[in-house]
């Protein structure tokens, strides 16, 4: 059970089965475990079935545009980079409408959050092709079968700069926790692509599909910190599909390069001296 003290009384309006339930789950229980304070937690979110999570936790939330969760995430986070601040989209409005920001604040190794609800498919729009849908999968928008290659976020993540790369499965809510709580923990940009099963549009990576595939890197001994072995591991897919840390480094966060912040959050610096009149005066 989950800390009630994150629980709204609003109930999800997701279709039954959605995985988006099972990602819900492990993110209240994540934070309940690792003891954060409502008032030190912002979500943020896009646009999406997966975006609507921030109307289902107790704590600080941003519903923003379309592929646009992550400037506001970085712009919350520079303004007090002692927040906690967890971003939750789709992998349309991630990977597909918010690609350039990914990558970037990937390079830049800003202090927050990514959890990228996978279902391969614009769920929300009633079932179109996104970038990460199946070579040969048919959608409404290719009747006769997809005929781009999936975006391999994963890889993209290793090679851009992430510093904590990580694939979660939304059935399996004790490992995605456990998942959740080493990435808020981690300082640095920390991904999780997670593959979340839509029951009303993807009739072909449902949770059948990857319960006879997943398989636990930790269990098997990967070495998350070489990177070789990390691109092939980010690169599986097909008989076997890896979940767990697929990569994690220790390198200074974009805030921390910041003299402006680095003691002390922008937000409770004296601005009293301020005059912004003459300013104000030129634009009116």
């Amino acid at each position: 059970m989950t800390n009630i003290k994150f629980l709204n009384l609003a109930t999800p309006n997701w279709c039954p089965g959605c995985g988006d339930f099972g990602i819900l789950l492990s993110l209240q229980q994540a934070i309940a475990e690792l003891n954060i304070e409502q008032h030190n937690l912002l979500l943020v979110s896009g646009i999406g079935c997966s975006s609507k999570i921030p109307y289902w936790v107790k704590v600080y939330g941003f519903n923003s545009l379309h592929g646009r969760a992550l400037p506001v995430a970085i712009g919350a986070k520079l303004a007090n980079n002692k927040l906690n601040v967890v971003v939750a989209g789709g992998d349309g409005d991630g990977y597909g409408e918010g690609g350039n920001h990914f990558l970037h604040a990937m390079r830049r190794n800003i202090d927050i959050t990514y959890l990228v609800h996978n279902n391969q498919i614009y769920a929300l729009t009633t079932g179109q092709a996104s970038p990460s849908t199946e070579e040969g999968d048919k959608n409404k928008v290719y009747p006769h079968g997809v005929i781009e290659r999936p975006i391999q976020a994963l890889a993209i993540a290793v090679a851009n700069g992430a510093t904590f790369v990580a694939r979660g499965f939304a059935g399996n809510v004790p490992h995605l926790t456990d998942l959740i709580k080493q990435a808020i923990q981690h300082k640095g940009f920390a991904l999780i692509d997670i593959a979340q099963p839509c029951v009303t549009f993807n009739h072909h990576n449902t949770y059948d599909f990857f319960r006879q595939r997943i398989y636990d890197l930790q269990k098997e001994g990967h070495d998350f910190k070489n990177k070789t072995k990390a691109f092939e591991k980010a690169l599986e897919w097909g008989e076997k599909i890896p979940i767990g840390i697929i990569y994690k480094e220790e390198r200074k966060t974009f805030e921390e390069k910041y003299p402006q912040i680095a003691k002390k959050p922008l937000s409770q610096h004296d601005i009293s001296f301020v005059d912004i009149q003459k300013a104000m005066d030129k634009m009116c």
